[in-house]
C-alpha cells in the first residue's frame, strides 16, 4: 500500500520577491551615486582650512577645470572666455543668486580674474551686488 503525503512539495519558483529587492537596489545605487560624484566636471579644488557651507542650489556655478575650459552651471555648457560675460549675465537673471567659482588648482590666478572681472563688469552694467565665492576642499 503506497502512502501519500498531504503536503506535497513545489517546484515552482515565485520571484515577486526578488523584483522587490532589485527595485531597493536599483534605488539606492541612484541615491549614492549623486552623494559620491555630485560635481560630472572632475576638479582637484585647492585646500582651504575655512569650515564655511553655502547652500548652492540657487547660485550660478563657474568651472575652469585644468584644460582652462570654462563651463557655467554643468559639462554641457561650455563658453569661451569672450562669451563669459554674456553668459553669466543670462545665468543670473534667470537664477538671481551669486557666483560660485569652481577651479582646479593648478589654474593660474588669471583665469579666476577674468571671472571676477565678468561679475563685476554685470555688477555695474546692472547696479547688482552679485558676490564671487571660491569654492575650496577642507585640508
Amino acid at each position: 500500500m503506497a502512502i501519500k503525503t498531504r503536503n506535497k512539495k513545489s517546484l515552482e519558483f515565485s520571484s515577486a520577491s526578488m523584483s522587490d529587492l532589485v527595485f531597493l537596489l536599483l534605488v539606492f545605487f541612484i541615491l549614492v551615486s549623486t552623494i559620491v560624484s555630485p560635481n560630472a566636471i572632475p576638479l582637484t579644488l585647492p585646500n582651504s582650512s575655512s569650515q564655511k557651507v553655502i547652500d548652492a542650489k540657487k547660485d550660478v556655478t563657474v568651472y575652469i577645470n585644468d584644460q582652462l575650459q570654462f563651463f557655467i552651471n554643468d559639462e554641457s555648457n561650455q563658453v569661451t572666455e569672450d562669451n563669459l560675460q554674456a553668459s553669466l549675465a543670462n545665468k543670473l537673471v534667470a537664477k538671481k543668486g551669486n557666483v560660485v567659482l569652481r577651479v582646479d588648482q593648478s589654474v593660474a590666478v588669471q583665469y579666476v580674474v577674468k571671472v571676477i572681472d565678468a561679475v563685476n563688469k554685470i555688477n555695474v552694467e546692472r547696479q547688482s551686488a552679485y558676490k564671487v565665492i571660491l569654492a575650496t576642499k577642507p585640508e
